[in-house]
């Protein structure tokens, strides 16, 4: 187990630093640089060119990589010239509450997921199962930012159930009940809107997987053993099925960036996500930068956690 482990850790490092060198160089692409909104548009050219040479931007593009990654390490992200601080700071401020409102996402996802994917399975070719799986078919149909402007519009705008933007209410004391409250109340209509989309694959995987195990050899050894039927379910095919989906539990959090883009933009949600696009709309190449690098490493871990589960699940796996 500690061999597959750390076997794939090593894989991971690799694939970050080729991560890395393709954001720099894509980001080299953009227009606009570090030194891009920082200077007077009315200083000359001599005094441009003096502080391009003095911040780097003039050497060639391995030089310029080897000092980003280097700062990176370090914990220096560059500084971001829309908001006037400096990236990690600014980083820090927004995660927490993207982090909070992917926890939330994902005990959403798992909370609506599972019920439905075990009665659709138990029950398939039935009323509810046809029910189910042309709710599924919608979710995989619907774009989330189209389903997630229609949330908005019917239960922020129209009924008023929760509100329409921001993270918690104005003037709420930080560590205080209260304050708690606001911001899982800010929170639970982006989740669920999330939620409702993500869970769709989670929904129809448990289903096939809990219709393929009611065939199994020891499922019909079990009944014809005389085994009760709600036991046979819950001691042989929702164990068995359920593994193989907590095993992609790592891919979930992959799906969570691309959303949480979308999502927070949609309800004002101040994560990194909204962070990302009004920074890659301002040219902001040092926060876009430090964000896409930030993605894709979470991307990564995605898989390794995912790779991990799985390994303890099929032993089989780790003499790959």
């Amino acid at each position: 187990m500690w061999t597959f482990t750390i076997r794939r850790v090593l894989i991971m490092l690799p694939q970050i630093l080729l991560l890395s060198v393709v954001i720099f160089i894509l980001a080299k692409m953009m227009p606009g640089d570090a030194l891009t909104g920082l200077i007077d548009p009315n200083i000359g050219p001599e005094a441009i060119e003096a502080q391009r040479e003095k911040l780097g931007l003039n050497n060639p593009w391995y030089v310029q990589y080897w000092n980003w990654i280097t700062n990176v390490f370090q914990g220096n992200l560059g500084q971001s010239f829309q908001h006037k601080l400096p990236v990690s700071e600014l980083v820090n401020q927004r995660l927490i509450n993207t982090f909070w409102l992917s926890v939330m996402t994902l005990i959403l996802t798992y909370a609506i997921a599972i019920p439905l994917g075990l009665i659709s399975g138990r029950h398939n070719d039935t009323v509810a199962d046809r029910l189910i799986t042309g709710y599924t078919y919608i979710g995989f149909a619907a774009p989330i930012f189209i389903f997630a402007l229609l949330m908005l519009f019917l239960f922020g705008f129209q009924l008023g159930w929760f509100p329409t933007s921001g993270s918690v209410e104005p003037g709420m004391v930080p560590g205080t009940l209260d304050y708690f409250i606001s911001k899982l109340y800010h929170m639970l209509l982006p989740a669920l809107s999330m939620a409702l989309i993500t869970t769709v694959s989670t929904v129809q995987y448990l289903r096939s997987e809990i219709i393929d195990t009611k065939q199994k050899d020891f499922v019909l050894l079990a009944r014809s053993k005389g085994v009760s039927e709600s036991r046979i379910y819950r001691n042989h095919i929702f164990r068995n099925s359920l593994l193989p989906v907590a095993a992609f539990f790592g891919y979930e959090i992959t799906g969570l960036i691309g959303g949480s883009i979308f999502i927070e933009n949609i309800f004002s949600y101040p994560g990194i996500g909204q962070l990302f696009l009004s920074s890659l709309m301002q040219r902001d190449t040092s926060v876009v930068t430090a964000l896409v690098l930030l993605f894709g490493i979470a991307s990564i871990l995605g898989a390794l956690i995912s790779d991990i589960i799985l390994s303890i699940i099929d032993p089989r796996i780790r003499m790959k």
